[in-house]
């Protein structure tokens, strides 16, 4: 597996898979998406699958990721410690990783470095790489 790296300059959206809702039809609960989480995972994946590679990963993969948001009177790349939480804006990104053929199952991802940002120039930095043993070779 090579090394997949890429920034997908956007501002990055803010709703996440937390949001999705609940309708009880006919007796039985049905999750849905509400707009806004429709249209940031439609952006994600939009943006996403320009670097997908030809072939979905097979292998254990470590993945990178900041999350880089507008800076407005913050400092460049000052931490940010606000809502939404990195747990949930990756869990929507692997998702939708998952649905442009990054991989077969976002769970080959065993290790994950996310950080978010305030930012001059708005985006999504990423890396998947594949995981090494001591001795430096792929797993």
């Amino acid at each position: 597996m090579t090394r997949i790296e890429c920034f997908l300059p956007m501002i990055p959206p803010t709703a996440t898979h937390q949001e999705k809702q609940v309708h009880v039809v006919r007796g039985k609960s049905v999750l849905y998406e509400p707009a806004q989480l429709k249209a940031a995972r439609a952006k994600l994946t939009a943006h996403l699958s320009r670097y997908r590679p030809e072939e979905p990963i097979q292998s254990g993969v470590r993945l990178v990721v900041k999350w880089c948001f507008p800076r407005g009177r913050h400092r460049d790349g000052e931490y940010r410690i606000t809502r939404p939480d990195t747990d949930n804006l990756q869990k929507l990104l692997k998702d939708c990783m998952t649905q442009c053929g990054y991989w077969k199952d976002d769970a080959l991802v065993a290790s994950e470095i996310a950080e978010k940002f305030w930012a001059e120039l708005p985006g999504i930095y990423l890396r998947v790489e594949p995981l090494q043993e001591q001795e430096g070779e792929e797993i």
